[in-house]
């Protein structure tokens, strides 16, 4: 560990702190309110597409309508998506005739892209064509995470808004949502962030790959190909996916640190800004920078384990070569210090990018996306997803404060009674269900054991990995694992839905019930939400509910592994 090491952390979360407020207002202003920017370009375009829609600006709907909405949006997406996997050779932009994708890889990619995960069990330079990254990857990176946003939202608006008049229950339009958060947020971001990209070297053309013979005289392909702007919004829409197999490793991606920091910097930017966009919303900013302290606390706990973790030489290296820490695995360029930072972003944010390959991290280094996914799309988490993740906590973490005091928790001036503790509850137990029930069958069929590179428990720690990622809506992997199997395709793509939608459902059901409560009075019970009590019981509980949940099988994943690498055994 080094001061320049511990520097690239503090100046990446300084700068995050310093674009918080500005984004979150910009956020709250341009969804929340009719003061859009543009509003003579934009506007019309706004309008013009809501009634593509069918829907007028003033239309509100309820829970439920939101919901059948989001299916019913989300349905379509995976079925178009995996259309045009299938059709790709017929299509135009396919300059290496590439042929179709497999039923089974199809399906997990449309799942993946639709649930914001970027799961990818492929190789994007030699799988998909440009037609498929542009038409069906690149669109859906904006799509799902605009899906994200508005879930959010409406989970903000049902603890904010008083009811409605003649007692009708809305929390918004999500059409509108939609749209607005694709024009205005997610399109002009990532369309400076793409020229951004190719001005430090990022490629973005449609042209062939191109054959070169090396200075060694062997021959080599290089993949080309539109990368700039699925990067931008690869990154700023927390999907992960990327177009080269090396992902941000691979230097056309990734060329330098300053993109590096960049692409960092996309990836927190709207989760954090979000948190600022709902104390606006509540009429209280400290709400929303209590929420941002507890993401913090977690974030920067998990940066330092990680940066000490890889810090240390590979005990299996250790005796035969000099090490300046864990070197395997990661791009010189980046080396220990931002790659262990990236590795933490990532999954602390459900993007899934790597600059590094989390399988040739240390059993702790390892464990440390491991735990960060395993507590929820808390820290930041996803657009929108880190949003509604840590709300759904700070209900859990509310109600646990009025059984201490014996009175019905508030929140907001809300009371939390039986009905929303049910449906915060049932989006807690989703969560490991799903993961550890799969990884339990996983590792014990032939056909989920048969796709691992290690045995013991990294080979565990591989499978584990893979369906937290996958219900975590992460897409990052241990990359020892082939999950390019109609097994492992259909799994994962299984667990992927039910992590997004499984779970979004009592998200806007707890909205819908909270947003037609009449909102009591403060009185010398109520739990304040916004101090620094409120923050440190907040990060309690999710670090109590993840260790319950998840500490049995990450004992008998990296952290025994840890301890038999000590001792010189290793997988």
């Amino acid at each position: 560990m080094t001061l320049i090491g511990w520097s690239q952390t503090l100046l990446f979360f300084a700068l995050v702190l310093a674009l918080t407020k500005p984004v979150g207002a910009y956020l709250f202003r341009v969804l929340e309110t009719d003061a859009r920017p543009l509003p003579r370009v934009l506007g019309p375009v706004e309008r013009g597409l809501l009634r593509l829609c069918g829907v007028s600006r003033e239309e509100e709907q309820t829970w439920g309508q939101y919901t059948a909405s989001l299916l019913a949006f989300s349905l379509f997406s995976v079925l178009g998506v995996y259309a045009l996997q299938r059709l790709q050779h017929l299509l135009p932009f396919n300059p290496q005739g590439l042929p179709a994708v497999g039923p089974e890889l199809a399906f997990n990619t449309a799942a993946s892209f639709t649930a914001n995960t970027n799961w990818q069990s492929y190789a994007g330079e030699s799988t998909m064509s440009y037609a498929t990254q542009m038409l069906g990857l690149t669109w859906q990176n904006f799509m799902s995470a605009a899906a994200g946003l508005g879930v959010a939202l409406a989970l903000a608006r049902g603890l904010t808004r008083r009811p409605g008049p003649e007692g009708r229950k809305t929390l918004g339009n999500f059409w509108g949502d939609l749209v607005r958060a694709t024009l205005y947020v997610l399109l002009p971001l990532s369309f400076v962030a793409a020229l951004f990209f190719v001005s430090q070297g990022v490629i973005q053309n449609l042209a062939p790959y191109h054959g070169v013979t090396t200075l060694e005289g062997a021959k080599q392909t290089l993949a080309f190909g539109p990368v700039a702007s699925q990067e931008a919004i690869k990154m700023l829409g927390t999907n992960g996916g990327g177009f080269f197999n090396a992902n941000s490793a691979h230097p056309f991606e990734n060329p330098t640190p300053l993109t590096n920091l960049v692409q960092l910097l996309l990836i927190f930017v709207l989760p954090a800004g979000l948190t600022y966009t709902y104390g606006k919303m509540t009429g209280d900013t400290k709400q929303g920078w209590a929420l941002f302290a507890a993401m913090s606390v977690l974030f920067l706990v998990g940066a330092a384990a990680s940066y000490a973790a890889e810090s240390q030489a590979n005990p299996a290296l250790a005796v035969a070569v000099a090490q300046d820490g864990n070197l395997e695995g990661k791009e010189t360029r980046f080396g220990v210090a931002a790659s262990s930072l990236f590795a933490t972003v990532t999954t602390d944010a459900s993007c899934g990018a790597v600059n590094s390959m989390h399988d040739s991290f240390t059993a702790l280094g390892g464990l440390v996306p491991l735990v960060n996914m395993h507590l929820g799309e808390v820290i930041f988490g996803g657009v929108g997803a880190g949003l509604y993740g840590i709300l759904m906590m700070a209900v859990l973490a509310v109600f646990i404060a009025g059984l201490m005091v014996g009175r019905t928790p508030e929140f907001l001036g809300k009371k939390i009674e039986a009905r929303e503790m049910k449906l915060a509850m049932l989006y807690v137990l989703i969560f490991p269900l799903v993961i550890l029930g799969l990884s339990a069958v996983s590792a014990v069929i032939p056909q989920g054991t048969s796709s691992l590179n290690n045995a013991g428990p990294h080979g565990l720690s591989e499978i584990l990995y893979a369906f937290t990622s996958g219900v975590a809506n992460n897409g990052s992997a241990f990359a020892g694992l082939n999950a390019n199997t109609p097994f492992w395709n259909v799994s994962l793509g299984v667990s992927m839905l039910a992590g997004r939608f499984l779970m979004m459902v009592p998200v806007l059901a707890l909205a819908g019930s909270l947003v037609g409560k009449k909102v009591v009075a403060a009185g010398p019970g109520t739990f304040p939400t916004q101090g620094v009590l409120f923050t440190g019981l907040l990060v309690s509980v999710i670090l109590i509910v993840g260790a319950l949940t998840f500490f049995p099988a990450l004992s008998l994943g990296p952290i025994v592994e840890h301890f038999l690498g000590a001792a010189g055994k290793v997988y």
